[in-house]
């Protein structure tokens, strides 16, 4: 069995702990590798060697550094391939999914390669008498991230690239779920000419989250998870005096509007809700049709397209729509609370309770779900599912449906599907959520712009990516320059007097 290693100084690092975490295959269920759980002391050492990388690091000038993330774009597209067939052996998604992780990581270490352009000040002339002002970015130091096991490879990215591109040190700590993957990317990073103890991967469960969050060089820490963790982790990493963001769990709703087209709304939901398996925080949850009888058109186009899904393992290629979850107590969860829907008294449209892989009985699969006559005390409407489960709920309004996504605690995402203009319009400007689609079902925003929810979705001022990452991995310093002016007189220096 293969036992993981920490990627610290620039080479891997066998743990010293003696605690470990199952890798398992989610296709199988076999334990297919071992990942070494950090103690303090390790987080520590790998802490200590990038604070003593870093200023060397900072001082390099940002087309230098900007240059070495260029070259880790020709290789992370060398290697697409590869890192993608060990995010799915370990994660259980489709090769095609795996290749659209590390693609959407790839774009934001592109966005990240301007850092030149996002880094200058501003200057202003004789803001007084013979006075000029100007600011700097400068980095921070030694930064952090905790990511999860979902994206392994794309989160990571859109943490560490402007991390390092504004000039800071960075420890990822990743999901010990799939941690190959990021490790293959501070491979990666080193090979394009990235410092040593720039980057450092150390893996860990609680013990090492706890390290981060206390250790005093440790200036920002980012996560993404659930929204219990994420408020944990705000809460303890602001009260150490750090720059912290967190973004936390979901339930996205979509609108569906009576006047809406009906098979593009169906596709969508199918591909929003089940793709992934569900595993995404921002799939789409919660259809909210407005009316009975869209309500009754929208569960008549969904209940073949679900019924046609196939589900399987990475290796079946192109011939699957999802694979397993990622956890045999993933799997768990998610039946658990599809009995909870049933028992209180939702209708379960699409039952695949049963569902059962021939040759991969062991594996963490669980078949797709649909509900209908879903109500907001249920707590299949309550809870992150994080499967392949889609709760319909059914609106009278539009009113009523809008009113439903503005209730809901997470607002991280939403969508609605309408020919509509006015309609569309008013649900952007009045919904309390982070990110809209409007007759898109996904809506994560390319790496020029920021990714963030609202309410209990995300914690902190600023959000992922786009302009804010380079705001979250720097301070601003502002200067006020006066210099004394004077007449060169007999090999003398004369300063006028200056008001």
């Amino acid at each position: 069995m293969q036992e993981l290693t920490h990627y610290i100084d620039g080479a891997h690092a066998k743990g010293s702990s003696g605690r470990f975490s199952d890798v398992f295959n989610p296709a199988t269920g076999e334990v297919q590798a071992r990942c070494p759980l950090a103690s303090a002391e390790e987080l520590n050492k790998a802490v200590e060697i990038a604070a003593a990388a870093q200023p060397a690091w900072g001082a390099t000038n940002p087309q230098r550094r900007a240059r070495v993330l260029m070259k880790f774009v020709d290789l992370l597209n060398r290697d697409m391939d590869k890192l993608a067939e060990a995010l799915s052996r370990e994660h259980g998604k489709t090769v095609p999914d795996a290749k659209g992780d590390v693609q959407r990581g790839l774009e934001v270490v592109e966005y990240c390669i301007g850092a030149p352009q996002m880094l200058k000040g501003e200057f202003t002339d004789s803001a007084g008498p013979g006075i000029d002002m100007y600011s700097m970015r400068q980095p921070l130091g030694v930064t952090a991230g905790i990511t999860p096991f979902n994206f392994p490879a794309m989160i990571p990215m859109w943490m560490f690239a402007p991390a390092i591109a504004c000039g800071n040190a960075f420890i990822l700590k990743p999901s010990e779920r799939d941690p190959s993957v990021p490790l293959m990317l501070a491979e990666l990073l080193e090979e394009a000419g990235l410092p040593k103890g720039i980057l450092q991967v150390v893996n860990g469960d609680k013990e090492a989250v706890d390290a981060i969050l206390d250790h005093p060089v440790i200036q920002s820490i980012g996560f993404v998870g659930s929204t219990p963790i994420a408020e944990y982790i705000y809460g303890r990493g602001c009260s150490n005096g750090k720059r912290v963001q967190c973004f936390g769990g979901a339930k996205n709703h979509m609108i569906v509007m009576p006047d809406a087209d009906m098979d593009q709304a169906a596709d969508a939901l199918v591909g929003a809700g089940y793709g992934a398996a569900g595993e995404r925080c921002m799939a789409i949850s919660v259809a909210v049709p407005v009316g009975d009888e869209t309500a009754d058109r929208l569960i008549e186009k969904l209940v073949p397209r679900i019924e046609k899904l196939k589900v399987g393992p990475y290796t079946a290629g192109d011939d699957v729509d999802y694979g397993p979850v990622v956890t045999a107590a993933a799997k768990e969860n998610i039946l658990r609370l599809v009995e909870s829907g049933v028992e209180q008294g939702a209708k379960l449209v699409v039952d695949g309770r049963d569902f059962n892989l021939q040759g991969y009985e062991d594996g963490f699969f669980v078949g797709p779900h649909l509900f209908d006559n879903v109500t907001p005390e249920m707590d299949i409407y309550k809870k992150e599912i994080f499967g392949p489960v889609l709760s319909t709920v059914r609106a009278k309004t539009y009113e009523e449906a809008l009113g439903y996504a503005m209730d809901h605690e997470y607002g991280n995402g939403t969508a609605i599907f309408t020919r509509d203009g006015d309609t569309a319009r008013d649900f952007a400007n009045r919904i309390n959520i982070g990110m809209i689609g409007i007759n898109v079902p996904i809506p994560v925003p390319l790496a020029y712009h920021t990714f963030g929810g609202w309410k209990k979705s995300a914690f902190g001022d600023l959000n992922q990516h786009g302009p804010d990452a380079f705001k979250f991995y720097t301070r601003t310093k502002t200067i006020t320059s006066r210099w004394p002016s004077g007449l060169k007189e007999g090999g003398e220096f004369h300063f006028k007097a200056m008001d």
